[in-house]
């Protein structure tokens, strides 16, 4: 194993798969100001990190003092590039939308008729409105999930996005299950 530095109680999370010298590896099940209760294989045991030679037992990150397991923040920036990219998989994204619009086109006419005309792929149109929806859930939870928003800042920013899933209803038709379609509820 290269020379890793040994852990800190402030380094740990729930979650963390860490070794230790004596016992293994094992996960953090939770956490105190000095200790912490870690899963080994033979039995769950408290460990004070300080002075126990604590180890990580798999690659991690820091970013803004926030750790996390290297492979998450991998398969979390991965996807997130590919769907900011617009690189879902295309038949993916077809197979959600009825089978009457694909291969359509939506044509937008200018009410001037001295400008032309856009055409735009149905699929391209869905596609846009399904980042909308996963977007909108990923915003949704981000705000449920906020330790800093107050209960009252929650409750108005989720009757925003209340709203938008409420104007995207006119798009439902466009869904091939009523299960994939907006609702006011969200």
């Amino acid at each position: 194993m290269p020379n890793v530095m040994a852990l800190n109680i402030e380094s740990l999370h729930i979650g963390m798969k860490v070794r230790h010298p004596q016992y293994g590896v094992g996960f953090v099940r939770s956490l105190t100001e000095h200790t912490a209760e870690i899963a080994f294989d033979d039995a769950p045991r408290t460990i004070a990190p300080a002075s126990s030679d604590l180890q990580p037992a798999e690659a991690t990150a820091t970013l803004s003092e926030l750790q996390v397991p290297l492979t998450n923040l991998i398969r979390e920036t991965a996807n997130a590039t590919v769907e900011a990219l617009g690189l879902e998989k295309k038949d993916v994204i077809v197979e959600g939308l009825a089978n009457r619009w694909q291969n359509g086109t939506l044509s937008m006419q200018p009410a001037d008729a001295s400008l032309q005309a856009k055409d735009v792929p149905l699929e391209t149109f869905f596609h846009k409105i399904v980042m909308i929806r996963n977007n909108l859930r990923v915003l949704e939870q981000k705000v449920n999930a906020s330790e800093k928003l107050s209960d009252t800042d929650k409750f108005e920013l989720q009757q925003y996005i209340t709203r938008c899933y409420g104007s995207l209803t006119t798009f439902n038709i466009l869904f091939k299950s009523k299960d994939d379609h907006f609702r006011t509820g969200g």
